[in-house]
Parts: C-alpha cells; structure tokens; sequence
C-alpha cells in the first residue's frame, strides 16, 4: 500500500467551497451566440483543440476562440466550470464566452486576447529582471488557483502568454486542470513530457499542487541557464532518467522508500547510478547575467523529488528573489520613475 500523501497547503478548500463549487457533472452550460465571432486566424494546435485569433463582431474587439475536438462531455464541462470559477483572479486567462456550432455541436471557449510572442523569441531578449517580474506573475496566478481548490496540471512556457510590451502575463489552457481532493488517486497523463514531476513518473497518483511547483521549476530552469527544455527526455521513462542526472539516484531512491512507491521494472535496464549534480555546473557566459545566489536557491527549493518539499506558490512568493520586484513596485507606486530598480540587471 502506498504511503498517503495530503498537500501541504488549501488541503480541504474544495470540501468547504461544496459541490456546487467543484461538481462540474452537473454543469448546466448556458451556449452563447456563436454567430457573434469571426475567426482571423490560427494561432495554435493541442492535443484537444484547434486555437484562432478572433473578432467579437458585436463590440469590434480582439478574442481567442479555442475549437474543442471531440472529447468527453465531462472534460468540457470540467474546463469550463474551472474558468468560471477562476474568473477574475489575477493572471489568469478570462473566459469570455461558450459558444458552440448548431449543426456539428462543437463547442468553443472565448477567451481575452492576449498579444503573445512565442517564447523562444522572447526568453532570450528577457533581462535577469524581467525572469523575475514574470515568474513572480505566474506564482500569483498559481497560488489563486490554488487557493481555489484547483491543480492546473499542464504549467509550461506555451500556456504562459506573454504581452512584453503591457508586462501582461497570463496563464492559459486549463484543459488539463482538476479540482483537488485529499486522498483521491489521480491520473498521472497530464503536463507535457518535459515538465512532468517526478511523481507522475513513477506513477505515484496521490499528488497534489505541488505537481505545479515542479513545472514552474522546469521553466524556470530553462529560463535562466538558457537550455530549452531544461530535462529533455525522449520518453516518459528517459524523462525520469535525465532527471537523476541532475537530481541523482540516492536522492530518488530516498523519495520512493519514503512514500513507499515500487519503480517500473522497465527502469531496472535504464537507471544508472548518479551522483547528483552542482547548479554551478550549468552555468555558462551565455547564461551568467540571470545567475545569483537567490536563483538559485528559489531553483533548488523547486526541483525536488519529494513533492511535499517544494515551496508552495504563496511561499515562493516571498522567496527573496523577488526582492528586486517588489522594491521597483513599490517605487512605482510612490511615483519613482520604473525601471531604477531593475535596469542594473541589463548587464551580464
């Protein structure tokens, strides 16, 4: 029997909120007028959806419409319960709209427009500021949701859109979130490969918001050694091998005896033996300027294997590699001129 493992923090909010709050099965969807959009563009493709640029013809402005492909009622229902019920919250993609076609009865989320640039273009233009401002801004929105019961499961750098110009984030594609209850056994295929926990991995089901700390740390990572992705794994059983190799096996092995979890026998042949790795031992010239002592301790206390030692996104906020934003937004808001804090971090 495997160990039980309750999240650290928000453990019974979805047992408080009730079921009115989490019971998306019992979702009523109130279909808006699907003749109010007109697609501009493609923008994107998932697993689950086709994403356009679109216009609300109505009041003239800019939407995105995401056009589901044909799943399961009950994951529709489930995304767009968690949209209604995350409105609002800070950094959070706003639900529009829910409209779907007469005939084909495919559904489509409206969502706010968001003038993204594909990350790989924009990571490398990032100043060691600007990696803090906007991690900073995804920790809100993951200690909102949160706080609201909710694991959005699927955290990486293509559901993280970015408008540089607005210094406007905004965490998107919650296809994959869930509602977290203690003690319930949940799927480990959610989250992209690159950015799975450790614990999806190993097929420990029992996971809980943490699994989020994980991937925000695997962004992170990428982020500021430059190395795109971070653990890049050919499979989901090399991902957990590229893994030890930074993190190293001992402190694997101590993970699993703890929460006494039985490895797949398909790791006896490609599990070597690994010490673990300095941080140090990643930095380069390339990636030197968004190097500091506090980046990498904040890195450290993300990538763990045990999820219950990962900070919690409301801890990670207050982690001092912050400091340096907070202290700009404060001047900010006292009508110092921006950027006097953060501009020494353009130079290497």
């Amino acid at each position: 029997m495997t160990r039980r493992s309750i999240a650290r923090i928000y453990p019974s909010v979805n047992e408080k909120l009730g079921p009115q709050w989490y019971d998306y099965d019992n979702l009523q969807v109130q279909w808006g007028t699907q003749d109010h959009y007109e697609i501009v563009r493609k923008v994107g493709r998932g697993k689950y959806s086709e994403v356009f640029e679109g216009i609300n013809i109505v009041n003239d402005e800019k939407c995105i419409i995401k056009v589901l492909k044909p799943v399961k009622k009950k994951k529709i229902k489930r995304e767009i319960k968690i949209l209604q019920n995350l409105a609002g919250g800070p950094n959070v993609i706003a639900l529009l709209d829910v409209v779907r076609d007469p005939s084909s009865k495919i559904p489509s989320l409206i969502t706010e427009y968001i003038h993204n640039i594909d990350f790989k273009v924009l990571y490398p233009k990032f100043t060691d500021f600007d990696v803090r401002y906007y991690i900073l801004e995804l920790l809100k929105a993951l200690d909102f949701c949160h706080s609201k019961g909710i694991m959005h499961r699927d955290v990486k750098p293509h559901n993280v859109m970015i408008d540089h110009e607005k210094r406007k984030l905004r965490l998107i594609d919650w296809g994959l979130a869930e509602f977290y209850h203690p003690r319930t056994e949940y799927n480990v295929r959610v989250a992209s490969r690159y950015f799975k926990g450790p614990e999806l991995l190993v097929d420990f089901q029992e996971y809980d918001y943490s699994l989020d700390m994980w991937s925000l740390g695997c962004m992170f990572a990428s982020m500021i050694f430059r190395k795109e992705p971070f653990f890049h794994g050919h499979d989901n059983y090399d991902q957990l091998v590229k893994i030890t190799k930074v993190l190293g096996t001992d402190e694997l092995y101590v993970y699993l005896e703890k929460y006494d979890i039985e490895l797949d026998a398909q790791y006896d042949d490609i599990l070597g033996r690994y010490q673990r790795k300095p941080w140090s031992r990643f930095i380069t010239s390339e990636n030197q300027r968004y190097i500091s002592n506090e980046a990498i301790d904040f890195l450290d206390k993300l990538l763990r294997y045990d999820h219950q030692e990962r900070l919690t996104a409301r801890e990670a906020q207050d982690h001092p590699y912050f400091d340096p934003v907070k202290a700009e937004a404060v001047l900010v808001a006292t009508g110092a001129s921006a950027g006097t804090v953060g501009s020494g971090s353009e130079s290497p």
